[in-house]
């Protein structure tokens, strides 16, 4: 079976910006697994489709196209896949077409059938991106990212100043646009510098998500993975006792 359904890929990113923006780490992490608990989702099912974007009722973020980017449903051969859900990633993401708020209940496995976005192609349409504004500065983002490509490319800003950005490389060793079960992963991304702006491009058709969550503070680890990182420390610990010795 698949490693993108057995186990967690995490990176480790420091994105630099131009000459005198801000520096982050940005710590990038993809799995089967969906957003942590605690923070602010927003499904993007209030979007009307097409270019139009607007102010979510859900989370009160704002979302600006520049065509060809736009939202979409299904699928349209070289120009967008639907992200396929799988191992409850879309846990808390109610599938309820944006009438609750928050959503409610959980989107199944699956082809995503629901709204998402694409940021089209800047080869195709200069300056083609989705911009999404967020409430106030962040420190977590994430989304469902589908059919991960390495020409897929999020930018993250304090007003006008980048603070860093991470590609489809950062998140799968190999990326390689698959459009099915393994080709989709939740990534979460968490910052040392705080943003409120989120830039998806695409050099190529398309960089597609659904399901974004953020928020204000890095989430704190489920006690799982918390569990994993004490046996981690326990090893370094031991380690270092070795080399003492």
């Amino acid at each position: 079976m698949s490693s993108f359904r057995n186990a967690l890929l995490a990176a480790v990113v420091m994105a630099v910006g131009a000459a005198g923006a801000a520096q982050a780490a940005l710590t990038v992490s993809g799995s089967v697994g969906g957003a942590p608990t605690g923070v602010t989702l927003d499904n993007l099912d209030w979007l009307s489709l097409g270019t139009g974007g607007g102010v979510s009722p859900q989370s009160g973020i704002t979302v600006n196209f520049t065509p060809n980017a736009q939202a979409v449903q299904g699928s349209a051969s070289g120009l967008y896949a639907a992200p396929f859900l799988s191992g409850g990633n879309g846990t808390g993401f109610g599938n309820d077409n944006g009438v609750n708020n928050p959503p409610a209940g959980n989107q199944p496995n699956g082809a995503d059938t629901t709204t998402y976005i694409t940021s089209g192609s800047t080869g195709n349409t200069a300056g083609a991106a989705v911009e999404i504004l967020l409430p106030g500065l962040q420190q977590y983002f994430g989304l469902l990212w589908g059919s991960v490509d390495d020409y897929n490319t999020l930018s993250f800003y304090d007003g006008a100043t980048l603070v860093g950005s991470i590609t489809g490389s950062d998140v799968v060793l190999a990326p390689n646009g698959d459009q099915g079960v393994n080709g989709t992963l939740y990534v979460n991304i968490t910052s040392t510098v705080g943003f409120d702006r989120v830039v998806a491009t695409s050099s190529q058709f398309a960089f597609e998500f659904d399901n974004i969550a953020f928020n204000p503070t890095v989430p704190v680890p489920e006690p799982a993975s918390l569990g994993l990182l004490g046996l981690g420390l326990l090893g370094l610990g031991a380690a270092l006792r070795r080399r003492r010795g």
